[in-house]
């Protein structure tokens, strides 16, 4: 299926630099802060040390499939005497040693699957590295925008204030209706229950970001005053590049490369098997008396064949199932793929809009705070009513809000795309694929 499409040509969503995606992409926010915050998380989150897990399991895996390959060697000792057991009347030590022969390749298939599992293991521990890193990012910037978009909303509830004085006092000169206090006080409740939520939205990021950095989610970290500038264009390479660079496509590649093997193995496992076996040691008895010709020390060699009768089927059903896996495995990595170079796309699709709405907010925002202005000087010099007032101070919190989501929403989607890139939060660790 991957065949089939045209993977060589630049992406379609955005006109990118073909060139190499960079690496060490959290040094172009310029934040030490988030710097500290991501070494803490790689540190001490819980979700890596599962992944580090993985690969060593994955490798004692590997070190048994290799050790079969090898010669074993056992020591058998012996001594004492029992009456009714006459055969234990000898005493002595023997060396045994047992060598199957890969003569089909059964054993090689098995190490050569156990080591692609160690390399997948590898690369899957490094992308949730990665994963960790853009998603700890992306929390401290959430963070920051609650802050803000706390900040906006108290500025709101001043001028409601300012706002209910106001009319209070032009009521009390005969100017004002008790309808327009009724209002201000009505506005004034509702920007204070937004500013409630906004309070408890940024509470709950900052507890979500202290539990990525293994933390008490104790909402007690400070937060920055502004988000980090957008930092430029980045390079986006080639589809077919996303392949060989994204740490959770290449060991979904090399979880098919095991796959084969495994096939291979199950083959190989059906086919006659040759073991040579060899004994070297020293025996006696003084119960029992040994053949005239015996001679100490003693050994000898030999050679084992077996050849396995399929006759329940199980070896064809080994087979059959082990080639099921190896389609399961294909599909699976076809579908990752897919998936991979559509995130890259959604990524940079999101970022032209982004930048489109990040554009005709700035000048909406503008435009509401000079009507805000204008319609609060003509309300205090009694040329207007408290409505007009109240819905421009509406319509710039909310457009001041939308704002900042938008500014917010075009950093997490730059990290986004650096990890739909395959792009390394900081110098990429050397991970072998074999």
């Amino acid at each position: 299926m991957l065949a089939d499409l045209d993977l060589a040509s630049p992406w379609r969503s955005s006109d990118t630099s073909p060139a190499e995606v960079q690496d060490n992409w959290l040094k172009s926010f310029a934040d030490l802060r988030l710097d500290a915050l991501v070494a803490q998380a790689l540190t001490h989150n819980p979700d890596l040390a599962v992944a580090a897990a993985r690969v060593d399991q994955a490798s004692g895996q590997l070190a048994l499939a290799r050790a079969a390959q090898r010669p074993s060697l056992s020591v058998l000792g012996t001594g004492g005497i029992k009456m009714s057991d006459m055969g234990s009347a000898l005493t002595g030590l023997m060396a045994l040693v047992s060598w199957e022969l890969d003569v089909w390749g059964a054993l090689r298939h098995g190490s050569a699957a156990a080591a692609a599992g160690v390399a997948a293991a590898r690369h899957e521990q490094e992308f949730a590295r990665q994963s960790l890193a853009a998603t700890t990012a992306k929390a401290w910037f959430t963070v920051t925008q609650t802050l803000l978009e706390m900040h906006t909303a108290e500025r709101m509830v001043d001028i409601g204030d300012h706002m209910l004085q106001l009319a209070q006092q032009r009521r009390r000169v005969g100017t004002g209706q008790d309808q327009e206090v009724a209002l201000a006080e009505a506005s004034l409740n509702a920007q204070r229950d937004l500013l409630t939520q906004a309070r408890f939205a940024h509470q709950s990021a900052l507890r979500a970001l202290e539990l990525l950095l293994g933390r008490y989610p104790s909402a007690e970290l400070q937060a920055n005053a502004q988000l980090p500038a957008l930092p430029g264009p980045v390079p986006a390479g080639l589809p077919l590049q996303l392949l060989e660079r994204r740490p959770d496509l290449i060991a979904a590649e090399r979880r098919v490369a095991a796959a084969f093997h495994r096939v291979g193995q199950a083959k190989a496992a059906a086919l006659p098997g040759l073991r040579l076996t060899g004994n070297f040691g020293y025996l006696d008895s003084e119960v029992v008396e040994l053949k005239r010709d015996f001679e100490n020390p003693t050994g000898g060699a030999g050679l084992k064949l077996t050849a396995p009768l399929d006759l329940n089927g199980a070896l064809g059903a080994q087979v059959a199932l082990a080639s099921a896996q190896q389609r399961e495995v294909v599909a699976q990595y076809v579908r990752l793929a897919l998936r991979a170079i559509g995130d890259v796309e959604a990524a940079l699709a999101s970022a032209r809009a982004l930048t489109e709405r990040e554009g005709w907010l700035t000048q909406q925002v503008a435009r509401l705070e000079q009507a805000l202005q204008l319609a609060r000087r003509a309300y205090e010099v009694g040329k207007s009513d408290l409505r007009a007032v109240e819905q421009q101070r509406i319509a710039l919190f909310e457009a001041q809000v939308q704002l900042l989501r938008v500014r917010g929403e075009q950093l997490s989607q730059r990290v986004n795309l650096h990890l739909a890139l395959g792009g390394s939060f900081g110098r990429p660790m050397a991970l072998s694929q074999q």
